[in-house]
C-alpha cells in the first residue's frame, strides 16, 4: 500500500509504541489521526508531528464512533488503522490481601482486549465501503499484542488472559475480511522501553536486557515503527502475529 497521501489513524498515539508509530507515517506521507485517552498527551503529539489529534476513550462504543467519525471528515476513512493501545499491570491472583479484584480484571480486559475489538469492528466497516485499490486492497488492521500473550510470567494471568485475546482475533478476523480486501494482523513486542514496561516490571533492571539473544538491550519505538511500515506495504503480510523480541523467551 502507497502511503503518500492515505489516511490513518493511530490508536494510544499519546506516547510510546503509537507515538512512534504515527511519526513514521506522518513521514511516510500519510494523513495522520492520532488518538488517546491522554488529552494533553495525544495533543502535543499531534502538533508535534502535524497529525490530527483526538482525545478518546477507544474501549468506549459512542466514544470511538465519534472520533472515527471527526477522523473521516478531516482526513477521509482511514485505509490503516494502528491499534497500540494497552494497558500493563502486574498483579497475583491471590496476594497478601487475598484475591485480586475482579475488577482489576475487568479493567485489562476493557482495554487491551475490548478495545481492539472496537477498534477493528468500527475501523474494518468503514474500509469496507472504500474503493479497492489497484491490488484490489481497501485497508489494512495492525492490532498490538505482546509476548506474554504466549509466555506470561508469575503475576501476569490477567494481562496475558488480555493480550492472548487479541493474539486469538487474528487470523478469524482476517480470514473474515480478507474478501472484502482487508488485511488484519497483529504485532507482539517483547521489552520494549515504553510506560507499559516500566509500569509491569517494578524493579527493571539491565537483568532484563541480558535475558534477550541479540541485541541485549530493550527494543526501540522506532523499531516497532518501521515493523509497521513494512507490513503495510508488504500486501503478502496477513493474518499473523509477528513477534518483535531478539528472539526473547521467557
Amino acid at each position: 500500500m502507497d502511503l503518500w497521501a492515505c489516511p490513518a489513524v493511530v490508536t494510544g498515539a499519546a506516547s510510546g509504541l503509537g507515538a512512534e508509530t504515527a511519526r513514521y507515517l506522518t513521514e511516510a506521507g500519510a494523513r495522520v489521526t492520532v488518538i488517546d485517552i491522554d488529552a494533553d498527551g495525544v495533543r502535543k503529539v499531534g502538533e508535534e508531528i502535524g497529525a490530527h489529534a483526538i482525545h478518546c476513550d477507544v474501549a468506549d462504543s459512542l466514544s470511538a464512533e465519534k472520533a472515527l467519525t471527526t477522523a473521516r471528515e478531516t482526513h477521509g476513512a482511514a485505509r490503516v488503522l494502528v491499534h497500540c493501545v494497552g494497558r500493563g499491570h502486574f498483579e497475583p491472583i491471590v496476594g497478601v490481601d487475598g484475591p485480586m479484584p475482579l475488577e482489576d480484571f475487568r479493567q485489562l480486559v476493557e482495554v487491551n482486549l475490548i478495545s481492539t475489538f472496537n477498534m477493528m469492528r468500527l475501523a474494518a466497516a468503514d474500509m469496507a465501503r472504500l474503493p479497492p485499490m489497484a491490488n484490489g486492497e481497501r485497508g489494512i488492521i495492525l492490532s498490538t499484542a505482546s509476548v506474554s500473550a504466549y509466555e506470561g510470567q508469575s503475576g501476569e494471568a490477567a494481562y496475558s488472559a488480555s493480550k492472548g485475546g487479541v493474539v486469538s482475533m487474528i487470523l478469524p478476523a482476517a480470514r473474515e475480511l480478507g474478501p472484502l480486501g482487508i488485511r488484519v494482523v497483529g504485532i507482539a513486542p517483547g521489552l520494549f522501553g515504553t510506560q507499559t514496561l516500566f509500569d509491569m516490571e517494578k524493579n527493571l533492571d539491565s537483568r532484563l536486557a541480558r535475558q534477550i539473544p541479540f541485541p541485549h538491550r530493550f527494543g526501540d519505538p522506532a523499531e516497532f515503527a518501521m515493523l509497521v511500515l513494512h507490513v503495510i506495504k508488504n500486501v503478502m503480510i496477513n493474518g499473523s502475529v509477528l513477534r518483535l523480541d531478539g528472539g526473547y523467551h521467557r
